[in-house]
């Protein structure tokens, strides 16, 4: 073979070679919890720490900041983290979807001032975000099994790659604390300005979580189906929705699971409310 179809082969393989990958069938979805017992003790820590120190730092960011301050706060966060979904586009063979991530994202931190706001929306660019995790899945990598990491909340086998290779690889936050050393690591700020974003738009959503039954059960199949309605742009096949909610599973009795639920939620209702403090006049001066 010549050389110069040599060099053109080769530089052509690694594109050949995505393209086979992103046209392989996606896996069909674990249900099980082969860890619950470490996840649930795993949970309960997390919970723990929440309520001890994130939840009340969101609630205190809130507090100092308005809807408004807030919107552009997360638009700015949204869109610096766009590289992550245009390379993972890429890395799919859906150039598509990937230039349309890049005019958003280029839109929105020029017209947008650095992305503090979002004129691509209004422009009807839509938002779509991928990650690595959802690249495995679409080349064809069983989900694994269900995990719950300490500080970093739920995931999988499979989802847990986009950590180490989105944060390294696409991440400009990733970029820029490794680039970057101040002498307190104020280089890791934007990054938990960021986490403390998340937590205080999730504040508003705790109300469905405090209802549940289950906590723990809660929180591990609404994050397997949000990554399902991801990988499947929003349009998962039925015989997949219907594995996820257990329908192939024999042993599974809806009857019996809101059964469980209906009297949870009746426990909770009969519980005497905590008695109130009597309120006591204060002492009058005598005369």
């Amino acid at each position: 073979m010549p050389s110069s179809l040599l060099s053109f082969a080769r530089r052509c393989a690694p594109v050949v070679a995505v393209a086979l990958l992103a046209g392989c069938a996606i896996a069909k979805p674990r249900t099980d919890d082969p860890y619950e017992k470490t996840n649930r003790k795993v949970y309960a820590f997390n919970n723990s720490l929440d309520k001890a120190v994130v939840r009340p730092v969101a609630v205190g960011y809130r507090k100092v900041t308005n809807p408004t301050i807030r919107r552009c706060v997360s638009d700015f966060f949204t869109n610096i983290h766009m590289p992550i979904t245009i390379a993972n586009d890429l890395l799919q063979a859906r150039p598509k979807q990937a230039i349309q991530g890049t005019g958003r994202f280029v839109l929105n931190l020029t017209l947008g001032i650095g992305g503090f706001f979002d004129p691509a929306s209004q422009l009807g660019i839509p938002l779509n975000e991928t990650d690595f995790g959802i690249t495995l899945a679409r080349w064809g990598v069983p989900d694994g099994p269900y995990l719950m990491l300490p500080f970093l909340g739920p995931t999988t086998g499979r989802d847990v790659w986009r950590l180490p290779v989105d944060g390294y690889f696409f991440d400009p936050l990733g970029y820029y604390e490794r680039n970057n050393h101040y002498e307190y690591g104020q280089q890791y700020l934007p990054e938990v300005l960021y986490f403390v974003t998340l937590r205080s738009s999730a504040i508003d959503a705790e109300s469905f979580l405090n209802s549940a039954y289950d906590p723990y059960a809660f929180i591990r199949d609404a994050y397997r189906q949000q990554r399902i309605y991801q990988i499947y742009d929003g349009n998962p096949p039925s015989d997949v929705i219907d594995q996820m909610q257990g329908l192939k599973d024999k042993n599974f009795d809806p009857d019996q699971l809101l059964d469980e639920q209906q009297k949870w939620e009746n426990s909770k209702q009969q519980q005497p409310a905590p008695p109130s403090q009597p309120t006591q006049n204060p002492p009058q001066d005598k005369q």
